[in-house]
This record gives structure tokens, sequence and C-alpha cells, in this order.
């Protein structure tokens, strides 16, 4: 009696701690699964698998592939996260690359974003192509190296920050920077519901409508200025 009350508890035990693993289990429909794009060549972006690894490391559902296959990952995405999250909310997709995998980075975004995916968190290091992000991607972190071949990113929710003149990086290495990939990893590792909502972009109140005057009628319109991404270096 005594045994099968032992191995009873030990069930029970075991049961407990595979119910209780990983904060990002793939289970839970605020689970974010990250892709992970290499740049030219396959072979010149090994930062990405190094991220990858510890990603997986910490529960998180992460895989790592050529820039060139965006597309195809971009659908694959979409439907994952439509089928793995639920009918009202698909499962968030989060996208990093570096170089040339950076640039696809932001495409991949834009896309799965369009089609009603949530895309809470875009990062790029050192993209080789000025691209823009889309307003429907929650945010992209650009880490870039503007005296050197890096660009950066436009648009409305973009944080470009150049690390021009940091000593130990460059172009190959950047990618493999031991600080930013913690820094990538406090993002995705932030609680669900901060990862997978997106902040709406602020709006301004209505405006009253001034009464004409002779002085304004005649005035001629006054052109739209377009403010640029805000750029920003490390602290």
């Amino acid at each position: 009696m005594k045994r099968v009350r032992f191995w009873t508890l030990c069930l029970l035990a075991a049961f407990a701690v595979a119910l209780g693993g990983p904060a990002y289990a793939k289970s839970s429909s605020n689970a974010p699964r990250v892709y992970l794009l290499r740049g030219l060549a396959n072979i010149f972006s090994l930062g990405m698998d190094d991220l990858t690894e510890k990603l997986k490391a910490r529960g998180i559902d992460a895989s790592v592939h050529s820039y060139v296959d965006w597309k195809t990952l971009a659908d694959q995405a979409i439907a994952e996260a439509k089928e793995n999250g639920s009918r009202r909310r698909p499962a968030p997709v989060i996208i990093i690359g570096h170089s040339l995998g950076a640039d696809a980075a932001v495409y991949m975004g834009n896309k799965v974003s369009a089609a009603g995916v949530p895309v809470p968190l875009v990062v790029t290091f050192d993209p080789v192509t000025p691209t823009v992000a889309s307003a429907k991607i929650g945010k992209v972190v650009n880490y870039y190296q503007g005296g050197g071949s890096g660009k950066p990113v436009s648009g409305p929710r973009v944080d470009n920050i150049d690390l021009t003149g940091t000593p130990s990086l460059s172009h190959f290495t950047i990618d493999k920077a031991a600080d930013l990939h913690a820094k990538v990893i406090a993002m995705i590792v932030k609680s669900p519901r901060q990862v997978a909502r997106r902040r709406p972009l602020p709006k301004n109140p209505p405006m009253p409508t001034p009464m004409p005057t002779a002085e304004t009628a005649s005035a001629p319109p006054v052109p739209s200025v377009a403010v640029p991404a805000v750029q920003r270096t490390p602290n």
C-alpha cells in the first residue's frame, strides 16, 4: 500500500512540473513564434543561430532561416499564427534578421501584419537597404552602424540605434554581440500581454475650425512636412 502511495505521489509531482514549464509554452495562444533570418550566402550571420539557441533555452519557439525564404516563411507564419491562436487573436509573430536578413525581416513583418497577424516586434541588425516598416508592426528596433554599410529603417514605430564607433563592432560582428542578444531577449520575454498587444497610434484631438478672414482666405496652403524616424544613440 505504501509503495502504491509513493508512486502515486511521484506521478503527481511529475505532472505538476510538466504543467509549470517555461513562461512561453507552445500551447499558449499568447506565446510568440520567433523567426530569425540570416544574410548573404547563409554563412555570415551565425549570430542569428546563436540567438536562436538562447531563445530556445528559455522555452521560446524560435527557428533560423535564410533571408531568401522570407516570403514562404511569411505565408507559413500567417497560417500557423491563425491556427495556434484564437479565432479573434492569432498568435503573435516576432522577426529578427541581420544584413540582408534584416531587410527581409522588415518585408516579412509588413506582410505578416498586413494579414491581420500581430507582429509586436521586429529587430534588425545592420540592414543594408533603406526599408519602410508598416505602422501595423508594434515596434521595430534597428541596431545599425551609420558609418558603415548599415541603414536606418523608416516608419512611425521605429527605434533606430546607431552604434557607429562602438569598439569591436562591424557589419560581420554586430549580429553576434552578446549584450545586444541580451537586450533582444529581454524585449521578447516580457509578460505575454505586453508582447502580444500593440499600442495604438496616438490620435490628435479634433481642432476647432477657424472662421475664415480676408487674410487667411487669400493665403496659400501650407504644405505638410514628413517627420523622419527617431534616431538615438545608446547610453
